[in-house]
């Protein structure tokens, strides 16, 4: 249980907490499964590749050659163990993201606060709430301060309820029951919210056996929905298998007429055999990989930048964005505050100070409110000054009234101490028309100049009376202005035209004023000749409207997180897509609804971080920078990817086809099914890794983002695919058919034929890399990747060894000579490399217009 040093809790001690852990267990509504290796592997032989692999072995057994059978089942074993390793790998870097992203809690163990996952909380513990905190578990209030929490996920009312600490009487009156019922106001239940203020909490009951856990433990996890790539590329396997279905039919009725010499049962077996090859060949197996691989290995890989995905699938959408909203405190600034000016300066010996330091939370943990008690500190009123007296009642700050104040006990005397916005201030002050003229003259100054400014004021109640129960009661005095500033983070300029130079327009939502937000926006390159729009002028306009001014407008000042909604509604109307910051409880709803909803890790409240797609570690605006171009550069290398899967098919599938058309006998074809297997050996690595690895390309942030209703594969880069698969598999069949016409054995006739297709394989890479840089850069580029450098060797090892190790004879294949290597390797880098013309003849005319 805990303990108490100068009422300050202890808590649990760790080894303590560990073997209530084990007791209890984790603090989870319902254990984790795993998919067992068994089911994994079933699934991967599942794939109709691996299926028609087995049917084409078994064929070979039958046909009398248990030799070629056991070398298909022996490549079959290999690709499934490959796939199998890619998948676990995928599931442990999904698993590895999971936890990165799983709530934590602060907690006081071993009379320290340390932050843990919720997971791991066990009845005992002293959790540390404050705003913005899903509570993890049920528990009694120790002690707390302004503690405001939303229950309606229980209760269904969507009622704010304000929570006290329990009673330390041993025999506390009972509260009237109207006022408790059920739910306590000393307690707190998981699944609910805090909203306001900040508690300590002693830990009760935790997972199933919370009040949460009793309603929703036979919840079952929602239903998944395939996000539009997934429907396309689903789309494009389903093509591909009719297209292939109907090919099967085809090819083995040509090779069942050219068999007319042979006997039924060879012949029905050897046309199947035909069909089965060329299923093989069009069956793009790959696509549901390479979406998977590239989504889980981008996200590991945004990660490892600050950037914590999710929702896997929101790395799709990231480089898409269009326009960028974001907060000015924290992203566009550095979200450290000092005040540099009081006003009137003769208020500082009078009291100002002092005025200020008790409008101040005693714990504070707002930035603003951090820097006014330090410079409260430099100024020579230390805490202890400040907060000497009896804080008698708090009158707490909301988005709506913009004001806060407390009224303090001191000597006798009570003293009203309240601070907010210029505006919400001056409306509860008497002041005269020209004390009014001045003070908004200094604000618009002080503003001007890029500062927050807060106003002050006071007032003096009598001991006797009841305390007013609002500000507005209080018959407030003004008594001054602190300007303080928060810098612009360094290199927020370059980040920001980096932005606009990629055409997504940066949009700065703001609490401050429209000329604090100017004079930031001036200074770091956002537009802001086009003007601001407020909270008010938002209010008084119509859907409409608005969606014609965010058009133009890129400052929305003195707005409150339920403007934020209207806006991102207002953009995403307009066709824009939308990535927008946030982190506070009342920005998950507009994170929810934007595209991409980024949360802030550092400042963030838990809810914020649970409503976004992203999480910023960091809470850097150039991570967001960053985020976007790895977004693009994800997508661009599944549009690679899937390109290259088109390209690399067509001469394996067209080979088969063409050879059944001319007649050329089973056991003469280019591609026998172990041959599918080979390439397939080539064809996987390329699409899983080497591709994924791919670096963005130069002018990946000189080009606007796609839109919307883009495809994944677009009939330019599909004729792109046709037209380098077409060339390919005429020089590789070509030079095969070449050789059987000259006489040459059926195993040397393949050997050239393969080796043009696996050597075009690199070429292909290469070119293929970049739309801006020529295939040279390119290889630079990627040579410097050790991992690129080790797949091109390994290619050119399984080349080397499935010709000339005694393998090759396994194989049907037959060794080269020297200059038959050399001209394989010409005829392949020319059946590539005509593309770099085309490409470097096409960016040119786009750099002239």
């Amino acid at each position: 249980m805990e303990t108490w040093n100068n009422g300050m809790p202890e808590g649990l001690t760790t080894a303590g907490a560990q073997k209530l852990l084990e007791k209890y267990g984790r603090n989870e509504l319902t254990p984790q499964k795993k998919e067992s290796f068994f089911k994994k592997v079933l699934h991967v032989m599942a794939e109709p590749m691996f299926l028609l692999l087995m049917i084409a072995s078994v064929i070979y057994f039958i046909l009398g050659e248990p030799r070629d059978g056991a070398v298909m089942l022996l490549f079959v074993t290999c690709m499934i163990t490959i796939d199998v390793a890619q998948e676990w790998k995928t599931d442990r870097t999904l698993r590895a993201l999971k936890d990165l992203s799983a709530p934590r809690v602060t907690v006081i163990r071993d009379g320290i606060r340390q932050e843990i996952a919720s997971a791991e909380l066990v009845p005992g513990d002293i959790m540390a709430l404050c705003e913005g905190i899903k509570i993890p578990a049920d528990g009694s209030i120790v002690s707390c301060s302004d503690f405001c929490v939303d229950e309606s996920t229980l209760t269904g009312e969507p009622v704010r309820v304000w929570k006290h600490a329990r009673s330390s009487d041993p025999h506390p009156s009972p509260e009237p029951e109207s006022s408790e019922g059920y739910w306590k106001h000393d307690f707190c239940y998981a699944g609910t919210l805090a909203v306001q203020g900040n508690a300590y909490v002693l830990v009760e009951k935790t997972g199933a056996s919370t009040e949460y856990g009793k309603a929703g433990s036979h919840v079952l996890e929602a239903e998944k929905v395939m996000t539009p790539l997934q429907k396309q590329t689903k789309s494009l396997v389903t093509v591909c298998a009719v297209i292939a279905a109907l090919l099967f039919l085809l090819v083995s009725t040509f090779t069942y007429i050219n068999l007319a010499g042979y006997p039924f049962q060879e012949r029905l077996i050897k046309s199947i055999l035909s069909g089965v090859t060329l299923a093989m060949a069009m069956i793009p197996e790959e696509f549901p990989v390479v979406l998977t691989v590239f989504l889980s290995m981008g996200a590991w890989r945004l990660a490892k930048k600050h950037s914590l995905v999710r929702h896997l699938p929101s790395v799709e959408t990231l480089g898409a964005v269009s326009v960028l909203c974001v907060d000015k405190t924290g992203t566009i600034t550095k979200n450290h505050m000092e005040v540099k000016t009081l006003w009137p300066e003769a208020a500082k010996e009078s009291g100002l100070v002092f005025l200020m330091g008790l409008a101040c939370e005693t714990d504070a943990y707002d930035p603003m409110e951090k820097a006014m008690l330090e410079y409260c500190e430099k100024s020579g009123v230390t805490k202890e000054d400040l907060f000497r007296g009896t804080l008698i009642k708090e009158y707490a700050f909301t988005n709506e009234s913009r004001r806060m104040g407390h009224v303090w006990e001191l000597d006798g005397e009570r003293l009203v101490a309240s601070k907010g916005s210029p505006e919400a201030i001056l409306k509860l002050c008497s002041l005269s028309e020209d004390e009014r003229k001045a003070v908004e003259e200094k604000v618009a100054e002080l503003s001007g100049e890029g500062l927050r400014v807060i106003a002050m004021a006071s007032a003096a109640l009598p001991p006797d009376e009841n305390v007013p129960d609002s500000l507005a009661g209080c018959g407030l005095l003004f008594s001054g202005l602190a300007g303080l500033y928060d810098p612009p983070r360094e290199g927020i300029r370059e980040d920001i035209a980096l932005c606009r130079r990629a055409g997504i327009r940066i949009v700065m939502i703001t609490g401050d004023s429209g000329l604090t937000a100017a004079a930031i926006a001036a200074q770091t390159g956002i537009d802001w000749e086009s003007g601001s729009i407020t909270g008010e002028m938002l209010d008084s306009m119509t859907e409409e409207e608005l969606r014609q001014t965010v058009k133009s407008v890129s400052i929305f000042a003195r707005v409150i997180p339920e403007h934020k909604m209207r806006i991102v509604r207002a953009l995403k109307d307009s066709g824009e897509i939308v990535a927008m910051t946030g982190d506070g409880v009342n920005d998950a709803p507009a994170l929810k609804y934007a595209d991409i909803g980024i949360a802030m890790g550092k400042r963030g409240s838990e809810v914020s971080r649970e409503a976004a797609d992203l999480i910023l570690m960091d809470d850097n605006f150039h991570t967001i920078v960053e985020t976007v171009r790895d977004g693009r550069r994800i997508y661009d290398n599944i549009r690679k990817a899937v390109g290259y899967i088109f390209t690399i098919h067509i001469p394996i599938a067209l080979a088969s086809l063409s050879a059944s058309m001319l007649g050329i006998a089973p056991s003469a074809l280019m591609f026998l099914p172990v041959h599918i297997v080979l390439m397939e050996l080539m064809i996987d690595p390329t699409c899983s890794v080497i591709l994924e690895r791919q670096p963005a390309e130069s002018c990946v942030m000189c080009r606007p983002p796609r839109k919307r209703s883009e495809k994944l594969l677009r009939l330019s880069s599909l004729t792109k695919s046709i037209v380098q698969g077409l060339v390919l598999f005429g020089t590789s069949f070509g030079s095969y058919y070449l050789k059987l016409c000259q006489g040459e054995s059926a195993p040397q006739a393949r050997s050239m034929g393969l080796s043009i297709v696996i050597l075009g394989n690199l070429f292909l890479v290469l070119v293929n890399a970049s739309e801006c840089d020529s295939a040279w850069c390119s290889a630079k580029k990627l040579a410097r990747d050790r991992v690129m450098r080790l797949a091109a060797v390994m290619t050119l090892l399984l080349l080397g060894v499935s010709l000339y190790s005694p393998i090759h004879s396994f194989l049907k294949l037959a060794p080269l000579s020297l200059l038959q290597s050399f001209t394989a390797l010409c005829i392949a880098a020319v059946s590539v490399l005509w593309y770099e013309p085309v490409k470097a003849v096409r960016n040119r005319k786009c750099r002239e217009t």
